[in-house]
Parts: C-alpha cells; sequence; structure tokens
C-alpha cells in the first residue's frame, strides 16, 4: 500500500490523556455506552487535542474503565473505542484484531451470492466516525472525524488485507473535506486504480452499481439489503411501486424476481436514472416505469387517479436528523402510510420503513399501527425487521433501520 504519511500533517502526534468524569458519564461508560459529552468531564489535561488517547479513570478506585479518542470540535468529546475490562496496547495490532473481528460477524453473509458489505459500522464495531463499505474489490471508507488521523495508516492496510480489496477509495465528511489538517480529497483513489468510478455489485444474486467517488455515503445504502431481497421474493408476477426509490433498491430486486410492473418514484432524476441502468444490470420481463416529484405530492395522484399496486413499498430519508423534528417526523410518516395503505390493492402487501435514529422502533411500529387501524381494512403484521447482520448494533443510538410488513386481508 502507498504510504500515507504524506497526506497527514506532521503535527499531528497523539498524545496521552488522564481523563476523569461525573457520576453519570462513569456509569455510562461502564455499560458499554460509545460516546462521552463534554460536560460529563470532570478532570482533563489542558493542552488536549483531537485525536490524543482519553484514558478514563474511576473516580473513586483510579482504576481504568476505558480508552477513548478525544475530539475538540464535537460535543462528543471522547468517541471510546476499548470499554476497560481486558488491557490493551492502542497500536496496529489492536486495530487489526478489532478488523478481522468485525469481518468473522459478516460470515454469513458473505456466504450467500453477495459481494457487497459493510465491513465497519462505526462505533458498533469500535470504530466511532468511521464506515468501510466493501463493493466486489473495491473498498470504501468513509470518515467523519478527525480523531482517526494519527491513527489511519495501519487501519487501512488493515481493511484493505482483510476485505482484500484491490483498491482502496477514501470518502470524506463535509467537515473533514474542509479540514487544513491532512491533504486527502473526497473521491480519492488511495490504493491501487479505480477504472470507473461506478463499481459493480451482486446483492444476493442481483447485480447493482455504485458511484463509489460522487455517490452519497460510500454509493450506495447497504442496510437494507435483507429487506430488498425479501420483497423482490414476495413480488413474483405482482405490481410494484418502490416510493424514496433512489437507485431502485427494492426495484431491481421485484424486477430480477419477475415482478409484471415496477413503478420507481424519486424526486431525484439523477437517482431514477440509477434505477433504470440497475435494472438493465439482470434480465426482466416486467415493465419498469419511473415517477419523478416530491413522494407525497405524486402518491395523491396517484390515488386520485384510482392507481393501486400490489406491493407498496415507502423507505424514506431520515425526517428527524435532531430532537426538535421529532414530532413532524411522526407525522410524515404516518401521512406515509396513510397514503401507502390507499394504494395498495385488494390483499396487497404495504412495506414501511424509518432509517431515522430518534424515532425508536417500537414508537415506529406502534404509529404504524395505529394509522393503519384507522382505516377502514382488515390487515396483519406480518413481519417486523432491523438491520442487516453486516450492521450489528451494540447501543441503542446505534439502531436506526426499522421495517413494517402489513398484510391486507381484503
Amino acid at each position: 500500500m502507498r504510504t500515507l504519511s504524506t497526506k497527514i500533517k506532521s503535527e499531528i502526534a497523539p498524545k496521552r490523556l488522564a481523563v476523569k468524569l461525573n457520576a453519570k458519564g462513569e456509569q455510562s461508560i461502564v455499560k458499554g455506552h460509545p460516546w462521552v459529552f463534554s460536560n460529563s468531564i470532570v478532570k482533563i489535561n489542558e493542552d488536549a487535542k483531537t485525536g490524543d488517547l482519553a484514558i478514563i479513570f474511576s473516580k473513586n478506585k483510579n482504576k481504568v474503565i476505558g480508552l477513548g479518542l478525544y475530539d475538540e470540535k464535537s460535543p462528543i468529546r471522547i468517541k471510546i473505542i476499548h470499554n476497560a475490562q481486558t488491557k490493551a496496547d492502542i497500536n496496529a495490532k489492536f486495530f487489526e484484531t478489532k478488523i478481522k473481528k468485525a469481518f468473522s460477524l459478516r460470515a454469513d453473509l458473505l456466504q450467500t451470492n453477495t459481494n457487497s458489505y459493510r465491513l465497519i459500522f462505526g462505533e458498533n464495531d469500535g470504530f466511532p466516525g468511521l464506515i468501510a463499505d466493501v463493493y466486489a474489490e473495491v473498498l470504501v471508507v468513509k470518515l467523519y472525524s478527525e480523531i482517526w488521523l494519527p491513527y489511519l495508516e495501519p487501519i487501512l492496510k488493515s481493511l484493505q488485507q482483510t476485505s482484500e480489496a484491490k483498491t482502496v477509495v477514501m470518502r470524506l465528511s463535509r467537515n473533514l473535506q474542509n479540514s487544513t489538517n491532512h491533504n486527502f480529497k473526497d473521491g480519492e483513489v488511495i490504493y491501487g486504480d479505480l477504472e470507473d468510478e461506478v463499481v459493480h455489485f451482486v446483492e444476493h444474486d442481483v447485480n447493482f452499481s455504485a458511484n463509489v467517488v460522487k455517490g452519497h455515503k460510500t454509493g450506495y445504502f447497504l442496510d437494507h439489503r435483507d429487506n430488498r431481497r425479501r420483497v423482490g421474493e414476495l413480488s413474483k408476477n405482482k405490481t410494484v411501486l418502490d416510493v424514496f426509490s433512489y437507485a431502485g433498491g427494492f426495484s431491481v430486486h421485484a424486477l430480477a424476481n419477475g415482478a409484471e410492473e415496477v413503478t420507481s418514484l424519486d424526486i431525484s432524476k439523477q437517482a431514477l436514472d440509477m434505477a433504470c441502468e440497475n435494472g438493465k444490470l439482470n434480465a426482466y420481463s416486467g415493465i419498469h416505469k419511473t415517477i419523478s416529484g416530491d413522494a407525497f405530492t405524486e402518491m395523491k395522484k396517484l390515488i386520485e387517479k384510482g392507481k393501486r399496486f400490489d406491493v407498496v413499498v415507502i423507505d424514506p430519508p431520515s425526517f428527524a436528523k435532531q430532537q426538535s423534528e421529532i414530532e413532524l417526523a411522526k407525522k410524515k410518516y404516518a401521512q406515509l402510510a396513510e397514503l401507502g395503505a390507499q394504494l395498495t390493492s385488494k390483499k396487497g402487501l404495504l412495506v414501511l420503513a424509518s432509517c431515522s435514529s430518534r424515532i425508536l422502533a417500537q414508537s415506529f411500529f406502534d404509529l404504524n399501527q395505529r394509522v393503519l387501524n384507522a382505516q377502514p381494512r382488515l390487515f396483519e403484521t406480518q413481519l417486523k425487521t432491523k438491520h442487516d447482520i453486516d450492521h450489528p448494533v451494540t447501543f441503542q443510538e446505534g439502531a436506526y433501520l426499522k421495517c413494517g410488513y402489513y398484510r391486507f386481508l381484503e
């Protein structure tokens, strides 16, 4: 691998910090939570800088209870990378062990005809602020925090070796793109060669593509993989409406599994073009239609035209990115459930999803139940799903994805 030392400014040299927390913060760490907020810190070195290794001591016994990385710009001031029930040296071997453990958790998925997966899921795999996704032979690493800059070289090397990727692409969050502490560029190839920024990969026998240089996040949304597979299997000889379709994940699985007609609805014309291209990567005999426009408006238009679909999938973007948006988000989810019910044909299937971490799963499922109970048609809840196995959840805030399957009985 090409050395990364030229990409990181030489003045970044992590120090060790001695940290003590208040009772609430300490209890949180003991229970395994990965975040320490600034208002939980009682004592810390005065010259603490981003990327420094924070050694957290218990208040009374002076015993180490956690190791984390300090982030001077974030209200989550320390991100935990090791819960100190066992001793650890933070070195290349430490990161390699964590990466190999994460890879082993994905083993069952990789036994299927799938070569795209999330290798590192941030905090949930012990790497807060770092995501690593694999698309065939291309590894895409996305950084959300500068805390990783001093440690990147061994981490990237281990990620590449573990995944056996031939190419590594670096993606940066907006704040990292504006940082002067490194020389990386968003979408830069940092290892190997990339012949085309659009990379082809397979997801449960279905062919897809992702733009790993310019696409959202790392190029695609891998988290709904199992739901897409399931919807595909339920779509044979059916008409399907895929709302907020983006690059056509649900649409393409439905087409590849023999759907009679699929309609992809998204506000982005570019996303719909991607959905059509992804469809063409597979053999299918059904009709693929697209509708470009606001989902709420277009769904109402379809209802007015009397359109109904055997399978309706509604998978919106996060409606509650901050606490203040929760109530409005719930109203939007309720509205989508109501519109979805009106668009679902007799004995049809309505699939409702949420990726808002601030809307808890039980709250989302209760909301759907309440809205559908208010409809004049009988239905049954067939299934409730959460994350696929390459998105393990190890703390409450790490759980964001939930999906309900509702079958109308008339």
